[in-house]
């Protein structure tokens, strides 16, 4: 389910995102785009006159090309007075199309310029709101979802910009002006049926659209529904024919299938009633309007060709312009839906983290740790108490190791010393100092995390070790590698340094990420160090190669050592033993080791057995 999810979100489309109703009060919340135009805001204005031009000048097109009908039944001009009199309105007609391309030139090209300025704007705030996010909002929301605001909305919001606020104004003056030459400018007679047909049969055209929209969103969802089907059963065919459950698979695909079948029935039913209304009503209407003006034209004599012409071209970009109102009302809807999701963002709260260089000098700590009465929930389950008033203290330069069953609390501690999340009740202390006190970009800068799932960025070896100190010399990212064991295997590489890693390290082995992650942190130079089941993963050689890595790294720093396996642990100065979010007991290996009813002497011994 979580996967179907995943897929939805990150597949988001531009029809199925949340549309934001046409009110006074989303507009006016929309408008805060504007004030990212700065120094563009002429061009924005200068865009604008462009696009009423050439609206303007569009309306003169079909009132000049109607006069050409006026030639039809011409006999009593000369040939060479109506040779000119073409030529006229030709050049007329020629003249009004250069002037309309020029001004939508403009108008294109200002209003591409505005939009990328703010979408610049809007990207660096969304993308430096986002990354400045606490965890619980990662606890919360998908990284799928994330990824879809950060794209499929701002270009939703691109799209608005450049094409459908334009082309909504536009469609609009063309529609509105040309009904209104329409009314003044041909007899009523005509003018009438158009009046009367036309606009009952567009909005039931617009109704009719919107159900068969609708009918084909959900009928696409329920095709995705049966590839999350397909998709699932052919990942996980071994388990598929390891269990024999070939047969329950086909019968699961089945069943969405036959709900696919019955939906798009009436899915059919829907769009052949449409196609049929379209031939009767909508072409029946303009044949009959035709009709009526042949018949006017030729019977009654009530209208002249000109007349005959300027009703025929109005009518037609009314009718296009009035007809293509709805797509962009939709996807203006869309777009104040994408900007309310956006400015959720960046009104979002965020950490207070300095973005400092590395080369300003921070205040160093001696690296003590103490948690005093610390009790915790994490904030997406507060009804359940993680961590219970856990009190334990670490002097500068110790290595304590925290054991214990999964979920009995071990990472959520190295998450309160980060300051990942705050406790609910209770304080930890650095130095003596409640963390909450100190300033979140000087407590991390003096903290390295080694995890047991290395993620290393798509880039190069040099660039994945320098992500611990970003202006680092070639020189100390050498050093570093040498310090992690990682400068062997990096210069066998025929690239060295300069070798991809792949997306989250894919190219190399889990030894050499962790050994990389290891390099990462020497770099740093950390006051305290946390490792989390760093070497948990690893076969043998690599685990010792890691370890001896992790070893040195240790020297002269505070550790906390999360661990599994109570044999890489066995030095350390304290061990706290931990079960259902409280202290069970606390001391040295030795000590512990000799408490045969305690909880550390029971998962020793069962480790001891197992290997």
């Amino acid at each position: 389910m979580a996967k179907q999810e995943e897929t939805k979100s990150s597949g988001l489309k531009k029809d199925e995102l949340p549309k934001a109703k046409l009110t006074i009060k989303n507009l006016k919340r929309s408008m805060r785009l504007f004030g990212y135009l700065g120094s563009h805001k002429w061009k924005f204005i200068l865009g604008m006159f462009f696009l009423a031009a050439s609206a303007g000048v569009g309306l003169i097109f079909p009132l000049k090309s109607g006069e050409l009908f006026g030639f039809l039944g011409e006999t009593t001009k000369p040939v060479e007075q109506i040779k000119t009199e073409l030529v006229s309105v030709g050049l007329v007609l020629l003249i009004i199309l250069v002037a309309q391309a020029l001004f939508s030139f403009g108008r294109v090209y200002l209003f591409a310029q505005v939009t990328e300025n703010i979408l610049k704007s809007v990207r660096q705030d969304t993308f430096k709101r986002l990354i400045q996010m606490p965890m619980s909002f990662f606890s919360k929301n998908q990284v799928a979802e994330l990824s879809s605001r950060m794209a499929t909305d701002i270009n939703v919001i691109s799209e608005a910009f450049t094409v459908n606020i334009a082309e909504f104004i536009r469609q609009f003056i063309v529609g509105v002006g040309g009904l209104i030459l329409l009314v003044s400018t041909t007899e009523w007679t005509i003018a009438k049926w158009f009046l009367i047909i036309i606009p009952p049969l567009t909005i039931v055209a617009i109704l009719f659209s919107r159900k068969i929209r609708k009918f084909s969103k959900v009928y696409q969802e329920k095709i995705a529904e049966s590839n999350v089907v397909v998709g699932e059963a052919l990942t996980g065919i071994t388990n598929v024919k390891t269990f024999t459950n070939e047969f329950y698979e086909i019968a699961k695909y089945d069943k969405v299938i036959n709900v696919i079948k019955e939906f798009g029935l009436k899915y059919g039913i829907f769009r052949g009633a449409f196609f049929s209304f379209v031939m009767v009503f909508i072409f029946g209407s303009i044949f009959f309007i035709l009709w009526q003006m042949l018949f006017a034209l030729k019977i009654e004599h009530s209208i002249t060709p000109n007349a005959f012409g300027t009703f025929m071209m109005l009518s037609l970009f009314v009718a296009g312009s009035l007809g293509g109102l709805p797509e962009q009302i939709a996807s203006i809807q869309r777009a104040l839906g994408a900007t309310d999701r956006v400015f959720e963002l960046i009104d979002g709260d965020v950490e207070h983290i300095e973005l400092l260089k590395d080369n300003v000098a921070l205040k160093s700590t001696k690296g003590e740790i103490e948690f005093n009465n610390i009790s915790f929930n994490y904030p997406s389950r507060s009804d359940f108490t993680v961590l219970k008033n856990i009190s334990f203290k670490v002097e500068a330069g110790q290595t304590v190791a925290l054991v214990g069953s999964s979920g009995s609390g071990k990472t959520t501690i190295a998450s309160l010393i980060l300051r990942f999340y705050d406790p609910t009740n209770g304080a930890v202390l650095i130095d003596g100092i409640d963390n909450r006190s100190i300033s979140l970009t000087e407590l991390r800068k003096q903290i390295a995390l080694v995890p047991q799932d290395v993620i290393l960025f798509a880039g190069t070896i040099r660039d994945n070790i320098a992500y611990g100190k970003t202006n680092a010399s070639d020189a100390e990212i050498e050093e570093a590698a040498k310090k992690a064991n990682a400068y062997d295997f990096i210069v066998s590489f025929p690239d060295q340094f300069k070798t991809l890693v792949g997306e989250r390290g894919i190219q190399l082995s889990g030894g050499q990420r962790q050994r990389i992650a290891i390099a990462r942190a020497v770099l740093k130079n950390p006051s305290i160090l946390i490792l989390d089941e760093a070497t948990s993963s690893l076969d043998s050689e690599s685990e010792r190669l890691v370890q001896e890595a992790l070893d040195k790294l240790m020297i002269g720093r505070t550790s906390v050592v999360i661990a599994h396996r109570l044999a890489t642990v066995k030095n350390a100065d304290k061990i706290i033993v931990l079960q259902n979010g409280a202290v069970q007991e606390s001391g040295t290996h030795q000590q512990l080791i000799l408490n045969e009813s305690g909880l550390y002497h029971k998962l020793s011994k069962m480790q001891f057995e197992l290997n």
